[in-house]
């Protein structure tokens, strides 16, 4: 049987090495560990003396990496918590100034697949899906004490869900009788609310509730643009940011943040992708997640660029 660690399949790796530019002793930060399927193959380009810091929010990833990736202290150094402090954790890691730095945003295939952490219908499990189990209110929290409208307009907005306010109103429903603690359940419940035409398209009806949640449970889209800014100002000039998003609300942040960076007389970026990176057919058949992967690309200029 595969380890955890073995289950997850990290997207564009070769687009992300041939766009990082990896180079042996220099200094890279992943500030989305998950379980180290890109970084790995960093730390392979970085030898034998280059530094990786790696970020993520959930101590369980962070514990299986520093298995997989040896354990070395003087060239792994792992970080617990939030890309948002991400200046802090590379300062308290001991470096000044870094090479690249990478976002994998999104959820992994491991916390989908662990029933326990609540993230995904397949399986039942309690109602959690935080990143950081350490930390902040649990998507069941969410769901017991948000009036009706503020949960439509958070299904609508972070999921883009047309049905949100059915769904919304059968949850308060629901409630009343009963509180929806587990993935199951709240599934069932957005089966009920919407047309019996949309239960059995593309994706399953409540894939969209669960996605909103999970973005307002770990408040994904309030930090990545100032993190987006952060990892700049700490990188080298022309060092490279590279940014993995999974659904159109980040994608639209990458392209902005790096946008306006990229324009006017104090530019400190200088846009490498004009659109979107995305995974080549072979990868698409062999690894459905990476079907909705878009890679956006951009440098740091230099002094010369930046006057």
């Amino acid at each position: 049987m595969n380890s955890t660690r073995d289950s997850h399949e990290a997207v564009l790796v070769e687009e992300i090495l041939f766009w990082l530019q990896c180079k042996p002793g220099g200094v890279y930060v992943d500030c989305t560990l998950g379980y180290a399927g890109l970084a790995s193959h960093i730390l392979d380009h970085i030898s034998p003396d280059g530094i990786l810091v790696g970020i993520d929010r959930d101590a369980a990833a962070l514990r299986e990496s520093q298995t997989r990736l040896g354990g070395d202290s003087a060239r792994v150094r792992l970080r617990h918590g939030n890309f948002r402090d991400l200046k802090a954790h590379v300062a308290e890691s001991g470096v000044r100034r870094v090479d690249g730095v990478i976002f994998d945003l999104g959820v992994s295939s491991p916390q989908l697949d662990r029933a326990e952490r609540g993230f995904s219908f397949r399986e039942d499990g309690p109602l959690d899906m935080r990143m950081d189990q350490s930390e902040g209110r649990t998507a069941a929290d969410l769901v017991r004490d948000l009036p009706e409208t503020e949960l439509a307009d958070l299904i609508y907005h972070f999921g883009e869900e047309r049905y949100s306010r059915r769904i919304a109103r059968a949850i308060v429903q629901t409630r009343m009788l009963g509180a929806i603690e587990t993935t199951w359940k709240l599934a069932a419940v957005v089966e009920r609310a919407v047309p019996a035409s949309y239960r059995h398209g593309r994706i399953h009806c409540a894939t969209r509730t669960f996605q909103a949640l999970r973005i307002a449970v770990n408040r994904e889209l309030d930090v990545l643009e100032p993190a987006l800014r952060d990892a700049v100002d700490i990188l080298v000039p022309g060092g490279r940011v590279c940014a993995v998003s999974f659904h159109s609300l980040e994608d639209r942040i990458v392209k902005n943040t790096f946008r306006a960076m990229a324009n006017g007389p104090g530019a400190s970026l200088r846009l490498l992708t004009k659109k979107p990176v995305t995974a080549s057919d072979n990868e698409r058949n062999r690894n459905p997640r990476s079907r909705s992967a878009k890679l956006r690309v951009a440098e740091r200029c230099s002094k010369e660029c930046m006057q």
